[in-house]
C-alpha cells in the first residue's frame, strides 16, 4: 500500500509530502521546497530508502531545495510539467526575493505530461497536469488510497493565485472542474498549504469553485 508523511517545510508552511510503498520502503518526496535535514531526518525515522523527487511546480516554497538535495544523494528529479521551466531557471532569483536560503536551478530528469505515471517501489501514481496557478502544474492521483496531492491548485476553502507571472484564472477553474473532481467526492487531497479536506467538500463550500 502507498503510505505518505506531510512535512510543513519553509517559513511558508508548505506542505511536503513523503511517499512510499510499505512493501519496498523506497520513498519518493513531493515537493521538497527546502528543509532538507528535517525531510532526511523524518525518513530515516521511517527506515525509508529515498529513490526520487517529485514536483507539483517550481516556486520557491515547493522547488528550493530540489536541486541541492538531488545533487547530495544522486537523486533524480521527476517533474513538473515543461511549462515552468522559467520558474525553475528562476529559482536563484526566487530564494533572494523571498528570503529563503539560496536556491539553485535544475534540469529535471523527466519532465511530466498528462496522463503520465510515475512510480515508487509496487505503487503507480497517476499525473495530471493542471496549470493555472502556474503553467507547468501538475498533480499526483492515487486513487488506490483515494488521495490526491495537489500542490497549489486547491486549498481548503480557497483556490490558488493566478496573479503570478503566467498564472491563468480560467485554466485554473478549469483544472480543478475538469481535472479534479473526476477522481471523485470521497478522494482526500493534500494540498501545498494548510489543512486536508474533500474534493466533494470542496465542491460543495469552496466559495471560489462550490457547486461547480
Amino acid at each position: 500500500m502507498l503510505q505518505y508523511l506531510t512535512v510543513p517545510v519553509t517559513p511558508f508552511e508548505q506542505n511536503c509530502s513523503i511517499v512510499w510503498c510499505d512493501a519496498t520502503h523506497e520513498a519518493a518526496i513531493i515537493d521538497p521546497g527546502g528543509d532538507i535535514e528535517r525531510l532526511l531526518a523524518q525518513v530515516q525515522r521511517l527506515g525509508l530508502k529515498l529513490t526520487q523527487l517529485w514536483l507539483t511546480h517550481a516556486h520557491i516554497d515547493h522547488a528550493g531545495g530540489t536541486g541541492a538535495l538531488a545533487e547530495r544523494l544522486h537523486l533524480p528529479i521527476i517533474g513538473p510539467h515543461p511549462g515552468d521551466q522559467f520558474w525553475i531557471d528562476g529559482l536563484p532569483m526566487q530564494s533572494q526575493r523571498f528570503g529563503f536560503p539560496p536556491a539553485q536551478h535544475f534540469t529535471p530528469t523527466r519532465w511530466l505530461s498528462d496522463g503520465d505515471t510515475v512510480t515508487v517501489g509496487q505503487e503507480t501514481v497517476q499525473v495530471r497536469h493542471c496549470p493555472g496557478h502556474t503553467p507547468g502544474h501538475v498533480v499526483f492521483h492515487a486513487p488506490q488510497i483515494e488521495r490526491a496531492f495537489v500542490g497549489d491548485v486547491l486549498f481548503a476553502g480557497s483556490i490558488g493565485r493566478t496573479d503570478f507571472p503566467q498564472g491563468n484564472h480560467e485554466q485554473l477553474i478549469d483544472s480543478i472542474t475538469q481535472r479534479l473532481w473526476p477522481m471523485g467526492d470521497a478522494t482526500v487531497f493534500i494540498p501545498g498549504h494548510g489543512p486536508e479536506s474533500t474534493f466533494g467538500r470542496e465542491r460543495r463550500s469552496n466559495p471560489y469553485v462550490g457547486g461547480t
